[in-house]
């Protein structure tokens, strides 16, 4: 349990960091206190489902994004964006409008 544990926080802080916040202000923001911030990120407590709820509104993802831990290679990348695009002739219009916006 207690790598799941670590998994959460360590993507809890991932999620953080991408918003530029820092513990201290993400604490402040959910109304917890700093040193509870720390051990969820860290893994040492979980966060309770209103805890959860609260990051979630705060960092404005869904909930299910805190639980998203798989890391995939490049390639995996690719493969399943090929897959995916190929069946998914809306998905493929999304993708190529995005890709042309950076170019």
């Amino acid at each position: 349990m207690s790598d799941f544990k670590k998994l959460l926080g360590k993507r809890i802080k991932e999620i953080r960091k991408s918003k530029n916040l820092t513990q201290e202000k993400l604490a402040e923001l959910i109304n917890i206190e700093v040193p509870s911030m720390s051990y969820i990120e860290t893994g040492k407590f979980a966060p309770s489902v209103e805890t959860l709820q609260k990051l979630s509104e705060v960092l404005q993802v869904k909930p299910w994004e805190f639980y998203y831990f798989e890391t995939l290679t490049q390639e995996e990348m690719i493969n399943e964006l090929s897959a995916a695009l190929k069946n998914n002739k809306q998905l493929t219009e999304i993708v190529y409008r995005f890709y042309k916006s950076l170019h």
